[in-house]
């Protein structure tokens, strides 16, 4: 299913504007650091980061130009949200979460994003890519929807919901769709108790008999190959849903890995060598091997990222759709990117000793966030392997996952 517009694409932002929205992330990251603590014991982002975030313009980093968005590209987004990790990893969590929903809502007929946009051009969505709800019942003009999508980040600060549902409407083509949902028509169970990025607010959102006309499903197969044209895309970035959604994530993880390397880096002068003759711990050759190789995997980390990026970013200029290859490579550097973090942030709490693991320390929350992160069901489980190995040796790798 093609939507066509009279509307031109939006044009990719410039490097200039790119280096812009970067450096204004970068000017926000002591005021996340100051109030990560608190998203954490909240379980939810302040609103005064929130505000900070939005009030930036980086909610709207893939909202259409007519909206006022930048129409920024895969890098800016890897960029911003890892500059937005090293203050708080929760946070850039969810502003990847909620730029690349509107990502997806700019593949959406116009009317859709009149609907979205037109009443707030801040306005954010918020999607998981889980299990497609069953209860769908066709109706005119559109669907009725009941069902329930758990680990919706960002649902405490998104005003529209991105789901899947298992069929779209008798009068469309089959198979599962993408739907648009309002906040104000469901409901959002508090079910987010976990050890780590409790500040995402990844709860469970709720539908009971929710009405969705047909212009706010959008067939999801198309979405995912990267076949659609958008009616009025926010950039010509839309090769693979995969790479833009994995990217979202990972700046978060880079991020939060790299203020943990630059914060055992800071204490090193100042902490005893526990046990040794050394006069501090960045005299001790066993700390030094511990931050060279926390270093090399926060670089690995980044370079990979990077590389999906630079991948996603090089194909839309020259409209050319990912091969079968080049995207289970994609979901193996996502899950590298994942490993490499967690691995750097392992380390470096050894590196640092117990009080690392003290409550009054960032390091300790900053662990669990990258440690709960990484283990994303988009990179964990062993699949990103197995879908890579598949295409390796010429087999189809969607004999294994849906996600490439």
């Amino acid at each position: 299913m093609t939507h066509h517009s009279s509307t031109p694409a939006s044009p990719p932002c410039e490097p200039e504007q790119r280096d812009q929205l970067v450096a204004r992330a970068a000017e926000l990251r002591p005021l996340l650091w100051q109030d990560a603590e608190e998203a954490d014991r909240s379980r939810r982002l302040t609103d005064r980061a929130v505000d900070a975030v939005t009030g930036a313009g980086l909610m709207r980093l893939l909202t259409p130009a007519r909206f006022g968005g930048h129409g920024a590209d895969a890098r800016t987004l890897l960029d911003v949200a890892t500059e937005l990790g090293r203050g708080c990893p929760a946070t850039a969590w969810v502003t990847g979460v909620l730029n690349v929903g509107n990502f997806v809502v700019s593949l959406f007929p116009e009317a859709a994003q009149d609907e979205v946009w037109g009443p707030d051009p801040d306005a954010r969505t918020a999607q998981v890519l889980g299990r497609p709800a069953a209860g769908v019942e066709p109706t005119p003009g559109g669907v009725l929807v009941t069902g329930e999508w758990a680990y919706m980040s960002g649902s405490l600060h998104a005003e529209w919901f991105g789901v899947l549902l298992a069929r779209g409407p008798d009068d469309g083509p089959a198979g599962v769709h993408f739907a648009l949902l309002p906040r104000a028509e469901l409901d959002v169970k508090d079910t987010w108790y976990f050890t780590g990025m409790r500040g995402t607010g990844s709860n469970t959102v709720v539908a009971d008999r929710v009405f969705v006309p047909a212009h706010r499903l959008l067939p999801y197969r198309p979405v995912l190959d990267g076949e659609l044209t958008a009616a009025d895309a926010a950039t010509p970035y839309r090769n693979s849903l995969v790479g833009m959604f994995s990217l979202g994530l990972l700046g978060s993880l880079a991020g939060g890995a790299d203020a943990a390397l630059s914060y055992v880096r800071e204490q090193a002068p100042l902490r005893p060598a526990a046990g040794s003759t050394y006069p501090n711990q960045a005299e001790s050759p066993t700390l030094q091997v511990y931050l060279a190789e926390a270093a090399a995997k926060v670089d690995s980390a980044v370079l990979h990222a990077r590389r999906l990026a630079d991948t996603v970013d090089d194909l839309a200029r020259t409209g050319a759709a990912a091969d079968t290859l080049t995207r289970a490579r994609a979901r193996m550097d996502s899950a590298h990117v994942a490993e490499s973090c967690r691995a750097a942030v392992e380390l470096l709490a050894t590196a640092h000793g117990s009080s690392a693991f003290s409550e009054a320390s960032p390091l300790q929350r900053i662990w669990r966030d990258v440690h709960v992160g990484s283990r994303h069901a988009g990179f964990g489980m062993g699949i990103p392997q197995q879908v890579y190995g598949r295409a390796l040796v010429g087999k189809d790798p969607r004999e294994v996952s849906l996600l490439v």
